[in-house]
């Protein structure tokens, strides 16, 4: 089974009392993988680093960084592990060559897709001890929030997502918020 442990918690402007924002910055743990899903907006890149470090990983160990949509708050800080590959909508990047069409990084972690908040945005479904948990971005902000997400390029869509990924998961990661 896989390892899901947010390293850094997310959270919106009106939850920080010096404003900003940052999603939740999680690591993947499983066979040979070790992942960053989304490396967000940090005020010091060496916030993420210390917690790696607390894992006794480096930037370097890791070995696959995951946007799960396109918005900046997410992936800002992609650029922080220059030997892993990423992954997003369109498939596994590794330096210049694209594997599209991936649904499957391990045969615990599997990849669906959920447009709504962005036309781009996935979702990592991962099997753990406790049950499927599923990292989905902004397809929850947080917990029941927003109820109509005002940046949601696609209502519909996002509904749709939405259901799936509540149908299909035990435990939710949100884009900001606590596990729920």
């Amino acid at each position: 089974m896989a390892e899901v442990k947010i390293l850094l918690a997310g959270y919106l402007e009106e939850d920080n009392a010096e404003g900003g924002l940052r999603p939740n910055i999680t690591m993947v743990r499983d066979e040979n993988l070790v992942m960053i899903v989304d490396p967000g907006l940090l005020k010091d890149q060496q916030l993420l680093i210390e917690k790696l470090a607390e894992e006794n990983l480096t930037v370097a160990d890791v070995n696959v960084v995951c946007v799960t949509h396109s918005h900046m708050d997410h992936y800002r800080n992609i650029g922080m592990f220059t030997r892993a590959k990423a992954l997003d909508h369109w498939g596994l990047w590794d330096k210049d060559q694209l594997t599209e069409g991936i649904e499957r990084l391990t045969k615990d972690i599997k990849i669906i897709k959920t447009p709504g908040h962005s036309y781009d945005g996935i979702t990592m479904l991962v099997n753990t001890d406790q049950g499927v948990v599923a990292i989905c971005g902004d397809v929850f902000w947080k917990e029941n929030f927003p109820v109509d997400d005002p940046y949601a390029s696609d209502k519909a869509k996002l509904a749709q997502s939405r259901k799936k990924v509540l149908e299909l998961a035990d435990y939710v990661i949100p884009g900001h918020g606590t596990m729920f």
